[in-house]
């Protein structure tokens, strides 16, 4: 098997901010896994929250032996194994003729509709955005500042019959999360992603969660389970810290069968990126796979985005 990586960058449709910082433009890796005439493709987004960055991703994906049977021991969960994974799926379904969830022993996939993320901004920024998108069923906010409620009421005033969640992305303390927890509740928000930082939560499991708490940063596959006990009601499956669609399904598995709800989410990329995502979404408690939204440019062809959520991939996308 040869595995080529090629970095590429789609422009954001409006500066995109989250608590740790702003960006302009989605910088992913682009993985093509080629034999006996058919070729699989992959993408990933190399996080620096967890030490990634385009070289060092390229490297790792650039060091890989190309034997599938190795992938899972030869590359540790993060965006590397994901991008190489998922071409790696991709090229079985194209060299096979078969769609990748027949392949993984899935059910047929349909649409699932999913979240809408606002960039923070001040609370009037953010009452506009929310009335812009007030007819979207689901929106989410990023969160993780000292002044989260004026933001969260101006969102709730300009969407009000939409469906919240939050997102404080590791910026909050017990003691911030307890306070805003009631006003979460009265708001109508549906969820909170992870509002300690992972490595310093296990306050959750002493004070109340009166709304279900999702281990984002905390979760990144299956050996992180065992540390969430107590602490979290859902957990957030993203491909980029999974590791790939293999990891990323047994862990949705392996939450379920201890009682976790899931979500599947993403990082800022294309529609290549959200393919093999929505089958890991499939029947999600949380489906927040909008990457491709927040993009002025995408993948051709794109995966289609209406009233119904997203669709499943184009057989010339993926899968």
């Amino acid at each position: 098997m040869q595995i080529t990586v090629t970095p590429d960058t789609f422009r954001l449709a409006r500066v995109f901010t989250i608590s740790r910082g702003s960006r302009t433009e989605a910088k992913v890796l682009t993985v093509r896994a080629e034999h006996e005439g058919a070729t699989g493709w992959g993408e990933c987004v190399p996080y620096a929250r967890y030490g990634e960055s385009l070289d060092s991703v390229t490297a790792q994906i650039e060091g890989f032996s190309g034997r599938w049977c190795d992938l899972q021991e030869e590359l540790p969960a993060g965006a590397a194994r994901n991008a190489i994974d998922c071409a790696l799926w991709d090229h079985a379904a194209k060299w096979k003729g078969k769609p990748v969830w027949e392949l993984a022993g899935l059910s047929a996939p349909g649409p699932e509709i999913t979240a809408y993320t606002l960039s923070l901004d001040t609370p009037e920024a953010m009452r506009a955005q929310a009335a812009e998108n007030a007819h979207r069923p689901l929106l989410k906010i990023k969160l993780g500042t000292p002044d989260d409620m004026p933001r969260l009421e101006a969102v709730r005033a300009g969407a009000p019959k939409a469906r919240i969640i939050v997102d404080a992305n590791e910026g909050w303390t017990a003691e911030v999360y307890t306070d805003l927890a009631p006003h979460l509740v009265r708001l109508g928000v549906e969820l909170v992603e992870q509002p300690l930082p992972a490595g310093q939560d296990d306050m959750l499991a002493e004070i109340e969660r009166p709304l279900p708490v999702c281990a984002d940063e905390s979760c990144h596959d299956r050996a992180s389970l065992p540390g969430l006990k107590g602490k979290y009601d859902v957990v957030n499956i993203k491909l980029d810290k999974t590791g790939g669609l293999t990891e990323a399904l047994a862990l949705r598995e392996a939450a379920l069968a201890e009682g976790y709800k899931v979500m599947v989410g993403c990082m800022v990329g294309s529609s290549l990126a959200m393919a093999p995502a929505l089958l890991v979404a499939q029947g999600a408690m949380v489906t927040d796979l909008d990457g491709p939204l927040l993009l002025a440019e995408d993948r051709d062809p794109p995966m289609t985005f209406d009233v119904a959520g997203i669709h499943p991939a184009p057989a010339a996308l993926w899968g």
